[in-house]
């Protein structure tokens, strides 16, 4: 993605135009509504400004009066409300054969360029407030950058309309027929029912954790300190966790479904805020199961994916192990979890006591699992064409034991580790995985959204 700034274009400047002659760009605005979201940015810097040094806020209010107040908010009203109403006028993107172009700026302008071939995921947002107003937000995940661009706000139907567009053309659709295109066809995979995620919820340790230290900790202080303001600083953010745990988790998650289709796995999820995801097809690098020990019994596991360049990170909130693991080979296909995992060697135990039997390691010719945690149990899958380097580390304790770790490291910037192992099997399996990767990247896939052949299908 290319940035550019230029300055204020001459007067009577008409539309720009393509390169090489082109016909000229169709460039459009966003939804009417989107002024008023851009009028709270003056509130929201006095607002930040109150916070970040409240005894000055404090005493400026002090001194205002009834009359200083009225010609205040008569001055700041018009003023965010022309701020909005400017920033919204001279936004506009359109999309060329190859990239999404966002030109914003009053007197300096902005020009965002987004390729196409580099697009990681398209996603649809709702927020509450949105969904009323018939509006969505449109967020790009691009290779190479650590934020999401977003066309905040479109029209839900338009959102849908320009998501299949982009998707379409990334995929190497004609310009003129990308737009005919539509929406791919979904086949849905999972749906996962409110009464069983808030079971989940209610069975999760962290859940009960962050609670407990909600209600234990600001009496505690309290006796201690007998200050109010040390009360509130620590307690607001402990209940703020133990809300986002507990119903927080459950808004966010309520509803969840994966379907899927061409563009990849769709997952739809939220019961306030609305969202609407993609798992981009071979961009998963690492796919991770989680079992909570109070699930166990029924079955269930948790689901977590690391994609390069993507803050796509939950694939299954909670499903039975089957189910989740058909979704998983979705996922990764060809990828089968393996049901064996060996454990380190019984000397391995004076390294990290009691702990060290979680520790599991199994190897297959698609995929490098490596399973840690005993009350929590995550399993770790790195296709061996996702590994990006292979190291081996060995402190002198474990030296002298005669074990080793060996890391796997993924695109995702992420590292999956195989601890304690021999340190001969350790070795062998640091040669050995790095010809399972060069082998893997050879025999692999290509990361595109759709096949062309779909056009005719």
């Amino acid at each position: 993605m290319a940035v550019s700034a230029d300055g204020p274009p001459a007067a009577g400047a008409g539309k720009p135009a393509a390169a090489g002659g082109e016909r000229p760009l169709d460039e459009r605005r966003l939804h009417p509504v989107t002024p008023f979201r851009r009028a709270w940015a003056p509130v929201a810097v006095l607002v930040g400004w109150a916070v970040h040094d409240p005894n000055a806020a404090q005493e400026q209010l002090t001194r205002l009066t009834t009359t200083m107040l009225l010609i205040g908010l008569a001055v700041l009203i018009p003023a965010a409300s022309l701020y909005g109403f400017l920033t919204w006028w001279f936004t506009h993107f359109a999309v060329t054969d190859s990239e999404l172009r966002i030109r914003t700026g009053l007197l300096f302008r902005r020009t965002v360029h987004i390729r196409l071939d580099r697009l990681q995921a398209v996603d649809v947002t709702q927020p509450l407030l949105a969904r009323v107003a018939g509006v969505a937000k449109l967020k790009l995940d691009v290779v190479g950058t650590d934020k999401k661009d977003e066309l905040a706000y479109l029209g839900e139907g338009e959102a849908r309309a320009l998501r299949a567009e982009l998707l379409a053309r990334a995929a190497g659709f004609a310009p003129e027929t990308a737009h005919e295109v539509g929406e791919a066809p979904v086949r849905q995979l999972l749906h996962v029912p409110p009464g069983k995620l808030a079971v989940s919820v209610l069975l999760t340790g962290a859940t009960w954790g962050s609670l407990l230290a909600a209600v234990v900790v600001p009496p505690l202080l309290w006796f201690g300190t007998h200050s109010v303001w040390t009360v509130l600083a620590t307690g607001l953010p402990l209940l703020g966790a133990a809300g986002a745990s507990s119903v927080g988790r459950f808004l966010g998650e309520y509803d969840w479904t994966v379907g899927e289709s061409p563009d990849g796995l769709r997952i739809d999820h939220g019961l306030l805020d609305r969202t609407h995801e993609t798992v981009p097809p071979g961009r998963v690098q690492t796919v991770r199961i989680v079992e909570p020990l109070l699930w166990r019994r029924r079955g269930w596991v948790r689901v977590e994916l690391d994609v390069a360049g993507s803050s796509n990170s939950v694939l299954v909130p909670v499903a039975p192990r089957e189910t989740a693991e058909a979704v998983i080979a979705r996922v990764l296909p060809g990828v089968t979890v393996p049901r064996s995992l060996s454990r380190p060697p019984r000397r391995a135990r004076w390294c990290v006591p009691l702990w060290w039997r979680g520790y599991r390691l199994a190897v297959t010719d698609t995929v490098f699992a490596a399973r840690h945690g005993l009350l929590r149990r995550r399993l770790a899958l790195v296709p061996h064409a996702k590994v990006q380097s292979v190291r081996l580390e060995q402190g002198p304790w474990a030296r002298f034991k005669k074990v080793a770790d060996v890391h796997v490291d993924t695109g995702a910037n992420k590292t999956v580790t195989a601890r304690l192992r021999d340190a001969d099997e350790a070795a062998a399996l640091l040669h050995a995985q790095a010809d399972r990767s060069r082998t893997g990247r050879r025999e692999a896939r290509p990361d595109r959204w759709m096949a062309k052949g779909a056009e005719s299908e």
